[in-house]
C-alpha cells in the first residue's frame, strides 16, 4: 500500500530547495540506529506489538459486553483515541445512534463530569483510565470521583468495569492494579504520551469501538519496516533513511525554520480525519517548541476553515508553510439531480464528493499562488492501515526534526513547570520552590479593568 508526498510546491519565496537531505541522512543515521537498538524509540520499532496483540485480543470479548466507554485521560492519553473514533467510528455523532459510544473526559470540567455521571448507565459502562506515570493530577482527580461513582452503583462488581493503562511497574495506577486486582494494559518504557496512540493507549478504545486496530499497527509497521530492517549497520540505516519520507519532511521543516518561517498549517481535506489535526498539533508542539525553536502547528479543516482562517493563511504574514492532507479515494456520495436550477446546471450529474475535491484543489492552488511552501500528503485510502502509516510518519518526522534543530523531541520541560505549580497550589508536599514562586507571583498587585 503506497502513499504519496508531492514536493512540487514545497519550496517557495525564500529558498529554492532543501539540498541537505543526504547530509542529514549521514549525520542522523548513527544516532537513529543507536537509539532504536537501545529501545529508546519504541514508537518506531513497535517492540510491544506482539504482546499487545495477545493481551488486547484477550480483552476484546470482555469489552464487547459494554455499550459505553468513559475514558479518563488528557493530552496524548486522549487525542489519539478521539482522532481514531472520529475517523473510523463516527456513528456516535449520527442521529439516533444505537451502537457503542466513547466518552472522553480530557479536561477539568465539573459540568461535564456531573452530566455524564448522571446519565451514563454504570452497568453498561467500562471506565478506561490512562496515565503513563500513574500520577497525572487531572486524570487521577477524575479517577477518584468516577471510581466512587462505580463503587456506589455497583458495590460488588465495580472492579469489573475498570481498565487501567499505565506503566508496567510503577506509579499509583499500577499500585491500584496490584492491590485491587483491576484489569490493566501497559504503556511501554520510553513511550511518551504524545507518541503512544499506536499502543494500548489508542488501540484499547479502538478495539472497544470495533475499529480494526490490527490494521493500524500493520500500517505503522509497514512505514517503519525500512528503518527496522536497516538496524544492522550505519551504512544500511543511512541508505534507508535517505529514501524515507520522514527524513524528507524533517529536512523540509528544518529548512523552513532556517528561512524564518514560524508556523506549519496542518490542512486536512479528509473531513473524518479532521481530528488528526489536534493530535498532530500536540505531537509537534510539545516535541519541538523548545529553546526558542519550533514551527507553531496550526490545525485546519477543509473545507470548513476556507470560510474562517484561510484569509489569514492567504493574505496574512508570510511566515507560514502547509502540510496539506487529502485523499482522492474518498467516497463520492450521492449525485446531484438532473433537474437542478439552470444557474446550477453545471452541477448536474456530479457527485457531492466532487465538491470536496474541487475545493481542495482550489485551496491548494491559492495557497501556492500566495507563495506558501506546501507539501501535499495523500494517503492511499481512508483505511485504518493508511492512518497507522500516517501517524508513524508524523511521529518519525517529529523526532528527526528535533534532532536537526538540536533539541530533545521526547521531553517537555516547560509543560512540567505548570504541573508542579498547580500541585503546589493545591497543597501537595515537596514543592517548596514552587510555593515560593507562587507567593511572589500572587503578591503582584492586580491591575484590573471592569468591562
Amino acid at each position: 500500500m503506497l502513499h504519496t508526498l508531492d514536493w512540487s510546491h514545497a519550496f517557495a519565496e525564500r529558498f529554492a530547495s532543501a539540498t541537505d537531505r543526504q547530509h542529514n541522512a549521514a549525520s542522523l543515521a548513527p544516532r537513529l540506529r543507536r537509539e532504536m537498538n537501545a529501545g529508546l524509540l519504541p514508537c518506531l520499532t513497535l517492540p510491544y506489538a506482539a504482546a499487545l496483540e495477545k493481551d488486547l485480543s484477550a480483552l476484546e470479548p470482555w469489552l464487547a459486553g459494554f455499550k459505553h466507554m468513559l475514558l479518563l485521560g488528557i493530552g496524548g492519553s486522549a487525542l489519539g483515541a478521539r482522532a481514531l473514533q472520529k475517523a473510523f467510528a463516527p456513528g456516535q455523532d449520527a442521529p439516533e445512534h444505537q451502537g457503542k459510544s466513547l466518552w472522553i473526559l480530557d479536561n477539568v470540567c465539573s459540568n461535564t463530569l456531573e452530566q455524564w455521571l448522571a446519565t451514563l448507565p454504570p452497568k453498561e459502562t467500562v471506565v478506561l483510565c490512562i496515565s503513563k506515570s500513574g500520577g497525572t493530577i487531572e486524570t487521577l482527580a477524575q479517577y477518584f470521583l468516577v471510581r466512587q461513582w462505580l463503587e456506589q452503583a455497583l458495590p460488588t462488581a465495580w472492579k469489573e468495569h475498570l481498565l487501567l493503562i499505565t506503566d508496567a511497574a510503577k506509579g499509583f495506577l499500577r499500585e491500584e492494579v496490584q492491590q485491587k486486582a483491576i484489569r490493566s494494559l501497559e504503556v511501554p518504557d520510553n513511550l511518551g504520551g504524545r507518541y503512544s496512540a499506536l499502543s494500548a493507549v489508542g488501540l484499547a478504545p479502538a478495539a472497544f469501538l470495533g475499529i480494526d486496530w490490527r490494521a493500524l499497527l500493520r500500517g505503522a509497521a509497514g512505514l517503519a519496516q525500512p528503518l527496522v530492517q536497516a538496524l544492522g549497520s550505519d551504512a544500511a540505516m543511512q541508505a534507508a533513511l535517505d529514501k524515507h519520507a520522514a527524513l524528507g519532511l524533517a529536512t523540509w521543516a528544518h529548512a523552513l525554520e532556517a528561512q524564518g518561517y514560524s508556523q506549519l498549517i496542518f490542512f486536512c481535506y479528509m473531513p473524518q480525519w479532521a481530528t488528526f489535526g489536534p493530535w498532530f498539533a500536540q505531537l509537534w508542539a510539545e516535541s519541538l517548541g523548545k529553546e526558542g525553536k519550533g514551527l507553531l502547528p496550526v490545525p485546519a479543516v477543509g473545507v470548513t476553515d476556507q470560510h474562517s482562517v484561510n484569509q489569514m493563511f492567504l493574505d496574512g504574514a508570510k511566515n507560514k508553510a502547509c502540510l496539506f492532507v487529502s485523499c482522492p479515494a474518498l467516497p463520492q456520495g450521492r449525485s446531484f439531480p438532473s433537474d437542478m436550477p439552470e444557474q446550477w446546471a453545471w452541477l448536474r450529474g456530479k457527485h457531492f464528493g466532487d465538491l470536496l475535491a474541487a475545493e481542495a484543489l482550489g485551496t491548494r492552488m491559492a495557497l501556492c499562488s500566495s507563495g506558501m511552501p506546501l507539501v501535499q500528503l495523500c494517503p492511499h485510502d481512508a483505511s485504518p492501515e493508511s492512518a497507522g502509516a500516517l501517524m508513524l510518519l508524523l511521529e518519525a518526522s517529529t523526532i528527526l526534526t528535533g534532532w536537526l534543530l538540536g533539541i530533545n523531541p521526547i521531553d517537555q520541560p516547560a509543560v512540567e513547570l505548570g504541573k508542579r505549580l498547580a500541585n503546589a497550589r493545591l497543597g501537595a508536599q515537596g514543592y517548596a520552590q514552587e510555593q515560593q514562586a507562587l507567593a511572589a507571583y500572587l503578591a503582584t498587585p492586580a491591575q484590573e479593568q471592569l468591562f
